[in-house]
């Protein structure tokens, strides 16, 4: 077992939050995006949703493997009630104020722009992922914290070399294939909310935290087979593309999603295991910007979307928009109040420390 830090793992849980604002944006362009609660642009650009699409099948399960990762990682230095209340504090306490006080201000948005009455409404939205990772911290613990103390047992020994070897990794897909054929769920990106999104968070979230116990095994899998997996991955989304209509069977779609995953984790593991600045400023701001961006999202929509330009000039104004108003915000309140700092999901700290707080999507 290794205590170095894994930079690439924050850097793809970094990049993983940015993704999520580009596809949420690309949402409102989208002739359905009403039906989902989105504020809808008149003009659609459906051509977007063809890159959309390839990531839509493995950026939710991404996430949930890092953050079963980051568990791993923490529990190394803290005992079972240190891990509750510290995913206390960072988890339920953002949900709870997000549903509260941050969530009811974008419903408002869409109440106004669409002249609903308007209504305070307590509600998940975007949020609901932070309270599936909750209940898995709460659920699976034991399991954890058994692992922890029985370690060079069976279990990690036949995990180790399980995974030493690239067929490993299509025992791995076992899980999520059976999810998928046994719940069949009505679209298999539909993760919010569902079942579906509930059984295979947490396949994916125990799955992150055993790849990590296991120490370096997987790891040099993916990173040596990384270019295998990206020809995989890339011929499951063109024949989906081209021969199912972006709709390929829900068996596929979950080898598919896990293909992808892997090669992000190989590439990423070869390529950003490296510390910086950059890093270090934004894997603290990702948790905020993550809470706050759906606000940004619908008061931009708001506004750009009754403007006579063209769509593709809305979409370009709307992420520089989003990613403005997340940043300054973040930059110059959240950050810097430090009773709000907690709310957001931070630590209290001063700001001039070099401590890179990690980001409890990831951590948790």
């Amino acid at each position: 077992m290794t205590s170095q830090r894994r930079f690439d793992i924050d850097w793809l849980r970094v990049i993983a939050i940015g993704l999520l604002l580009i596809y949420h944006i690309t949402i409102g362009f989208q002739p359905w995006g009403i039906f989902i609660g989105f504020i809808q642009n008149d003009q659609p650009l459906e051509s977007l949703w063809i890159p959309m699409s390839m990531l839509n099948v493995w950026r939710i399960p991404l996430l949930f493997f890092v953050s079963g990762m980051g568990v791993s990682f923490a529990i190394r230095r803290r005992g079972w009630k240190e891990l509750i209340m510290e995913r206390s504090r960072r988890i339920l306490v953002p949900f709870l104020f997000g549903m509260a006080a941050i969530v009811p201000l974008h419903i408002l948005i869409w109440q106004d722009y669409y002249h609903q009455d308007l209504k305070y409404i307590f509600h998940p939205s975007h949020l609901w992922f932070l309270g599936n990772i909750f209940v898995y911290v709460m659920v699976l613990s034991p399991v954890f914290f058994y692992l922890k103390n029985h370690r060079n047992g069976a279990f990690e020994r036949g995990l180790n070399k399980l995974l030493k070897n690239p067929l490993g990794l299509l025992v791995i897909m076992v899980p999520f294939i059976l999810e998928a054929e046994l719940i069949r769920p009505e679209s298999f990106e539909l993760y919010a909310l569902t079942l579906h999104g509930w059984v295979l968070g947490a396949i994916a979230f125990f799955t992150g935290y055993c790849v990590v116990y296991s120490g370096l095994a997987f790891w040099n899998t993916v990173t040596t087979w990384r270019w295998v997996l990206l020809g995989l991955a890339l011929t499951f989304y063109l024949v989906r593309v081209i021969v199912f209509e972006l709709r390929s069977p829900d068996f596929m779609m979950s080898v598919e999603s896990n293909l992808w995953i892997f090669t992000v984790f190989g590439f990423g593991h070869r390529h950003l295991n490296k510390p910086g600045k950059a890093l270090q400023y934004l894997s603290e701001a990702a948790y905020p910007v993550y809470i706050i961006h759906m606000f940004f999202l619908y008061l931009g929509s708001s506004i750009l979307f009754t403007l006579g330009i063209p769509a593709s000039v809305k979409f370009i104004l709307l992420n520089l928009f989003v990613l403005t108003g997340c940043f300054l915000l973040y930059e110059f309140v959240i950050r810097r109040v430090r009773f709000l700092r907690p709310l957001f999901g931070l630590k209290n700290k001063k700001l001039g420390s070099s401590h890179q707080n990690t980001v409890v999507i990831a951590e948790s």
